[in-house]
């Protein structure tokens, strides 16, 4: 017993200096794609901005996003101490775009973070187990995707008032089927390899083998899709305030200033310009950096 466990152990241990010089050489191909470096660097730039957004406004910028000021509403940018303009009651347009893209890109982060925790574990406990709990998540995932997304939020919606966060509960709750069936093919196809079987037959527990053996594997799957779902998520967003869906007034996200801010088009054009403008521009980068991660883990390009 004393030399399966101490062979057990050579062979995490093996596992793991395998799995360090696969994220070292990853993070060294990332490190050479200047393109995807631009995009983390822009992504870190936005996320921290928004992060401080509270005290720029409050302490910088002396200004409240949402006080509103007739005198002023739909000023041009650079005009009357406004950078980016005033919207259509006088409110400041920067002030509420720094906020609008953290709360944004908060829920495209969280929501996206759940809906692949929940597609992780379900997708990595079918591959491997198969059989019966394989049928029952296949059941579970079949009746969830039967129902149209569409729908399902709108039922959601005539329950719930949505903000932010019944916002990140909802995509997280109904986004994870996508995950679900990526993650479980690729442990179909890992539990097959000879370490799992040789760890296997060493008597380690199913739950050591996902996690040591199978789930080191799957980080560069995870990664991309967190990655793309962020993207995603933030783009659902803006389709959702179109509907009116999405996170209500007074909170500011890009999506409900843009969808706001159509019907003043010839009034304001900078009302449209920069919440279409900073939309695609993190909804780009995201997927840059997605394109950059897959391209960093595929075997075929390692040099």
């Amino acid at each position: 017993m004393t030399d399966r466990k101490t062979v057990a152990k050579m062979k995490d241990h093996d596992s793991t200096l395998v799995s360090d010089s696969l994220m070292r050489k990853a993070l060294r191909s990332i490190w050479r794609d200047k393109l995807t470096v631009i995009a983390l660097a822009v992504i870190f730039c936005l996320t921290i901005v928004s992060m401080l957004a509270p005290f720029i406004t409050d302490v910088l910028m002396r200004v409240d996003p949402n006080e509103p000021n007739t005198a002023d509403k739909f000023t041009p940018p650079l005009s009357k101490g406004y950078i980016l303009g005033a919207d259509d009651i006088g409110r400041d347009q920067l002030a509420r775009l720094l906020h609008a893209s953290g709360v944004s890109m908060g829920i495209g982060f969280f929501g996206s973070s759940l809906a692949l925790c929940i597609g992780l574990v379900f997708g990595m406990v079918a591959g491997y187990f198969g059989g019966a709990v394989d049928d029952l998540c296949s059941w579970i995932v079949i009746t969830i995707d039967s129902i149209p997304g569409l729908i399902l939020l709108i039922l959601i919606s005539s329950i719930l008032s949505f903000n932010a966060t019944s916002l990140i509960l909802v995509a997280g709750m109904i986004g994870w089927i996508g995950t679900y069936r990526l993650i479980r093919g690729q442990t179909l196809s890992i539990r097959s390899k000879e370490y799992v079987t040789a760890a296997q037959a060493l008597g380690a527990s199913p739950w050591r083998i996902i996690f040591i053996h199978i789930l080191p594997n799957l980080i560069s799957v995870t990664v991309i899709s967190l990655a793309l779902g962020i993207a995603g998520l933030i783009l659902a967003e803006s389709a959702l305030s179109y509907l009116g869906l999405g996170v209500q007034p007074p909170q500011a996200t890009l999506g409900n200033m843009l969808t706001k801010s159509i019907q003043f088009f010839r009034l304001g054009p900078h009302l449209i310009i920069f919440p279409i403008f900073l939309i695609s521009l993190v909804v780009l980068c995201f997927y840059i950096i997605g394109d950059g991660i897959r391209d960093a883990f595929d075997p075929a390009l390692q040099k």
